[in-house]
């Protein structure tokens, strides 16, 4: 079964990072985009490794992009013992539709051109 979306739309807020105990950057945003006439939906986006960096490097509130992933369902009993899910999309291709320049030098590639994870989404650090 194939599961790939993509979706367009603006960062919520920057990203932000961490790694995990085997080195492995993780980039987390929600991206905010259009769900219908005048609704917006809210998706949490991660990124990995390379990606993850770019994403963090490049990145800000308000940012407008495209992310191709997989979109991945996460289930949960919350403290009342409530059943809860949601989704999240596993990136593997971010593309840079407008950025205020932030993490731009003279000379250096654009991110677009570099912004893909290598790995796959088969190669997920977990």
């Amino acid at each position: 079964m194939l599961n790939q979306c993509i979706l367009t739309g603006n960062l919520g807020a920057d990203p932000e990072s961490f790694f995990t105990t085997d080195g492995v950057q993780i980039s987390t945003f929600n991206l905010a985009f259009k769900s219908g006439k005048d609704k917006t939906g809210w998706i949490k986006t991660i990124s990995f490794n390379k990606l993850a960096e770019l994403v963090e490097k490049y990145l800000h509130k308000g940012a407008k992009i495209a992310v191709v992933g997989v979109l991945e369902q996460r289930k949960w009993t919350a403290e009342d013992g409530t059943k809860k899910s949601n989704f999240q999309l596993l990136a593997n291709h971010v593309e840079f539709i407008k950025t205020d320049g932030r993490g731009f030098t003279n000379g250096e590639p654009h991110p677009a051109d570099q912004a893909q994870e290598q790995e796959g989404v088969g190669e997920l650090p977990f």
